[in-house]
This record gives C-alpha cells, structure tokens and sequence, in this order.
C-alpha cells in the first residue's frame, strides 16, 4: 500500500511539472536596431525598431521604403547633414498609430540637427512667371540644398502613406549656410499621396512646408518650430485639408505664410479646423517686429480657411490677417480668392491689416466671417502627441 501511495504522488508530482513547463509564455521579442544609410535602391521595411540615420538616405524611383508602428529612428547632427528624402517615383510607407507612433529626431535634442523628411513628386506647381512671355513657369530647384527640380503634370501623384509620424529638431542650414530643410518638406506632391496625424516639434525652420503640387494633408500639429508654423508657395492647392494646429513658443514668425510666386492663379488651397495660438513672450526668429501675424498672404496666395481660432498674436505690430502687397489685396482679396470664414478671434488681436501703408485692405462681408462658436482643430490624444511627457495638445 505504501509503495502505491508514492507512486501515485510520484505519478502526480511528474504530471503536474510537465503541465506547468507546457504552458504559453508570452515573449517580447527584442526590438530590431541597425543603420539607415545611403541610397535605398530596392524596395525595404524595417520592422519595429530603433535606428540610427546617417547621411542623406534617399528613397529612390520604383522603391518604397516602410516603416512598422513603434519605430524611432534617430538623426545624429555630429556625422553631418542628414535627412531621409523620396525621390520623385520612389514612395515611403509609415504605418504609426496614435498609441505606436514612427518618430523620428535627433541625438542632441538640438533645433535645425537634420534635415527632417523631404518628399518630391510630379505634381503641377507655379514658380513665377516667364520674363519674356508672361506665361506661368511650371518647374523650379529645390531649396534644401539638393538642388533637385521640381514641378510636372501629374496631379496625382502618389508619394506613399504617412501616418502617425513625428518629426523632432529638424530645420537644418545645410551646404552653403542659407539652404534650409524643413520638418517635413513637400516638393510637387500629389493627390494620390496620404498625409495624416504628423507632428513637427520644436524645428529651426517650417514645421511644414509644400512647394506646389495638389497633396492634402489632416490632422497636423507644428509646435515650437522657430520660423513660420505652416508655409507654402509655388501655388500649392490641396483641397481637402483639415485640423491644423499651431503653438508658438520661444521663438516664431508666422502660424501661417501664404505665397504663389506673383502669380494671379485661378486655383487655392481649402483649410478647415485650424487652431493657431501664440505663447506670451515667444519672440520671432531673427528678432524682426514684424513677422508676428497669425496669417501672412503675399505675392498672389489666397486660399479659403475656416472654422478657424487665433489667439496670442496681441503685440503691437501684429494682426489675424496680413495682407502685405499691394497685387495680392487687388487680384487676391478684393476678387474673393481670399476666403476667411467663421474665425474667431480668442483675445484682442486685429482682423487684418497691410503690408504698407500704400493700400487699405478691405474685406467683402461675406469673405471674413467672425463667430464665437468656431472650435478650430479637433485631433485624438495619444503617445504620437506626446514628447518627454509634454502633452502638446495641452494647449489646443
């Protein structure tokens, strides 16, 4: 009987041991790390994880270069001038989230470290007019330093999917000391290309920046960038545009600078849902006096923008609305290209103002509409807003 006895709690003990070590045990697997350098010549995804940039990485035609949720990848100003650029034809995927964001930044923390991302495509832009004809001309050089031209005929254009990105300390001087890159750069991009949920954080220069093409872009928010929050030229006219979200802080020009190259165009950008706000004491970035106002529209830009909030651009020289020559109020405002709808204005900053004090800007009624009901931008919390703790929709 004994000898039964313990063979059963033998039999028990063995069978017991084997259940427990045949269990599911959940695994992290470790996360993924290398170098991106130099030209990506065949189509890559680098899965989940961290990984150090170097050098101007170029996407090149035919390829398309992704990026899993979670990765960060970071910039290193001490190797030179980096950025990650897709040439026209090639495409980038990155497939962040709201809780597993693609962040890109820098070792140092440093505004103006690297060059951020740059994109170019083949959709139509506008850079001036012919000095011989007067006819509009279609392509220009890029001025990041890289000297690419821009400029085509394909509207549609598709650049690939951002998603869920945050660009950190970009804005770099590169080459000759004036070229500058932006957080993300968008030359000639067009329709077919997905923007969304992207983040430019405490740059040296724009936070986002379209040179022409017919890209839109939702759910942006440019925050400490020290020159101009939003800024486009060469006749960029996205049409389906909404949640933008501008905070000034230390230093910053205008939440908005609106140019098309002196071209009296037919065609404008649309923007709904915008929020630009001011922090008190945020200076400008080279100290000028004047490049204070929430909007700036010059050499020809105009556009329809609503459901708009403002508030912080109260110092002395400042105004919501900049009309600053003469050409963009006569052909621009008095025409109706310039459309300012359901603003509301948050403290006691001005509805507009010119340039000099050669013209007086006037706005048809129904062109500058003012309410106290407007809600601005509407964007989803998560860790993609978040940086070093700082929720950077706090002041939304």
């Amino acid at each position: 009987m004994k000898k039964l006895v313990f063979s059963l709690a033998l039999l028990s003990l063995v069978f017991t041991s084997c259940t427990s070590s045949d269990d599911d045990v959940a695994v992290t697997p470790p996360m993924a790390t290398g170098d991106i350098t130099g030209d990506v010549a065949a189509s890559k995804t680098y899965i989940k994880g961290t990984y150090a940039l170097s050098g101007t990485v170029r996407v090149k035609s035919g390829v398309t270069l992704t990026f899993e949720a979670g990765s960060v990848v970071t910039a290193d100003a001490s190797n030179g001038a980096d950025a990650l650029l897709v040439e026209n034809g090639g495409k980038l995927n990155i497939a962040g989230t709201a809780a597993e964001p693609v962040v890109f930044t820098e070792k140092s923390k440093t505004a103006g470290s690297w060059g951020g991302i740059i994109m170019f495509g083949d959709a139509p832009i506008v850079s001036g007019k012919s000095s011989s004809t007067g006819a509009p001309i279609t392509t220009a050089t890029s001025e990041d330093g890289t000297n690419i031209v821009y400029g085509g005929t394909n509207p549609a254009h598709n650049g690939g999917s951002l998603k869920y990105v945050r660009v950190e300390y970009a804005g770099k001087k590169i080459l000759d000391g004036n070229s500058e890159m932006n957080g993300f750069s968008f030359y000639s991009v067009g329709s077919g290309t997905v923007l969304e949920n992207l983040v430019s954080y405490k740059g040296a220069d724009d936070g986002f920046e379209f040179y022409g093409g017919t890209v839109s872009a939702k759910n942006l928010i440019s925050y400490g960038n020290t020159d101009d929050s939003f800024d486009w030229q060469d006749g960029w006219q996205g049409q389906a545009n909404t949640n933008w979200y501008a905070y000034q802080t230390g230093a910053g020009n205008f939440g908005m600078e609106i140019e098309s190259k002196s071209v009296n165009n037919a065609f404008f950008p649309k923007v709904s849902n915008i929020t630009l706000r001011r922090a008190a004491g945020t200076i400008t970035e080279a100290g000028n006096p004047l490049e204070v106002d929430a909007i700036q529209f010059k050499k020809e830009g105009n556009g329809e923008y609503s459901n708009v909030v403002i508030s912080g651009y109260t110092s002395a020289n400042a105004t919501s609305v900049r009309i600053q020559d003469a050409a963009t109020n006569t052909n621009q405002v008095l025409t109706g290209k310039i459309k300012m709808l359901n603003v509301k204005i948050a403290d006691n900053t001005s509805l507009w103002g010119a340039g000099t004090t050669t013209f007086t800007v006037t706005f048809l009624p129904a062109n500058y509409t003012t309410s106290t009901t407007a809600t601005g931008a509407v964007l989803t919390p998560g860790a993609w807003a978040i940086v070093d703790g700082v929720n950077l929709l706090g002041n939304l």
